[in-house]
């Protein structure tokens, strides 16, 4: 039904446009000149030869050359056109001279007499309607190419989405595998510990379970989160953790990912080992004019070059750098005399990406 209407639509609009051709024919056809009546049938003669042109033009010569690069073929064609159309143009002239005056040239109206006049007026309309074909298919083709460019982003934000998402679950797990762990011990101790881990693990159970799935969140927030679980690997270690955290005045206005930093500081506890007797972690966290300075190291007894691929959670952070701040971040791993370092400058905290 829908169809069968815009198709009704179309018919009507392409009536009103002729007919008002041929009003505009029957207006300069007249002009100087008190023969209405052999301006209205020689407007009518030319009628039907201008609609066809326009046609064969419109439907023909542009979607068939011009809109597929044939320049060529296109302006031969178009030659022929006009020879084939002047040819009938004149006939139409005398035609009508012939039918209608009975060849008397002298009361023909002076704008019917005019050869190149007629064709001028002609291929006016033909190439007023083709310059609005050209535009309305440039129209429609950049409308399907942005609606197709507006789908491919979509898809892509959804792919970058759901490689986010599958990120941080991966995240959730290992990260309360550790600390679940830590209470389980405590509580078969019967430590008086045990109750001050669990108000901790609380706080950070909230921030993992419900926080991440916000798209940013206070930097403060997450440093504040990072101390927490600090406090908890020091209830774990007791006397053989030495930690020294170092941190700057941090604005409330800065935003990070959530669970940026946290997996670093997790993989430091995991895969750090105890040295003369301690684990030593050096965690420094700096914020200011819209740029993140976060460095963290911890002893190895063993200096490999594979530490620094370790654990899910530095290949999942060089993962959602690449979504959250492509190109606006430098991450440096190395180790160094028993040293395991992680150094992550953000360039920019402002371009994150709202994944």
């Amino acid at each position: 039904m829908r169809l069968r209407f815009k198709q009704i639509r179309v018919l009507l609009f392409h009536a009103l446009f002729w007919t008002a051709v041929w009003f505009f024919f029957v207006y300069f056809f007249s002009y100087n000149s008190v023969d209405t009546a052999y301006a209205i049938w020689f407007s009518s003669c030319l009628l039907p030869l201008t609609i066809m042109l326009t046609y064969y033009v419109v439907y023909k010569l542009i979607p068939g050359f011009l809109l597929t690069r044939k320049y060529l073929k296109f302006f031969l064609y178009s030659f022929y056109t006009l020879v084939f159309s002047s040819y009938f143009i004149v006939l139409a002239i005398y035609a009508c001279l012939i039918f209608l005056l009975d060849f008397n040239i002298a009361i023909m109206p002076p704008m019917s007499k005019n050869f190149l006049f007629i064709l001028i007026l002609v291929y006016l309309i033909v190439v007023l309607v083709s310059f609005v074909s050209v535009l309305n298919h440039n129209f429609k083709t950049d409308s399907r190419n942005k609606e197709l460019q507006n789908k491919i982003l979509a898809t892509q934000l959804q792919i970058k989405e759901q490689e986010l998402h599958y990120l941080k679950r991966q995240i959730h797990p290992h990260f309360l595998f550790n600390t679940l762990n830590t209470i389980y011990g405590f509580a078969l101790k019967q430590s008086k510990h045990t109750p001050d881990i669990i108000l901790k693990l609380s706080n950070l159970l909230d921030y993992i379970l419900y926080q991440i799935n916000k798209p940013k969140v206070n930097l403060k927030e997450e440093v504040m989160h990072i101390k927490e679980y600090v406090e908890l690997e020091k209830i774990r270690f007791q006397d053989t953790l030495k930690v020294t955290f170092d941190t700057n005045e941090i604005d409330d206005d800065i935003q990070v990912p959530p669970m940026l930093l946290i997996p670093f500081v997790e993989n430091a506890f995991k895969h750090g080992d105890i040295k003369d007797g301690f684990l030593q972690l050096e965690i420094e966290i700096e914020a200011r004019n819209n740029l993140l300075d976060f460095k963290i190291r911890n002893t190895i007894l063993q200096t490999d070059d594979n530490n620094e691929l370790q654990g899910i959670g530095l290949e999942n952070i060089r993962k959602r750098l690449d979504l959250h701040y492509k190109e606006k971040y430098k991450l440096e791993i190395k180790t160094d005399e028993h040293w395991f370092s992680v150094k992550l400058r953000i360039l920019n905290l402002n371009a994150i990406s709202n994944v």
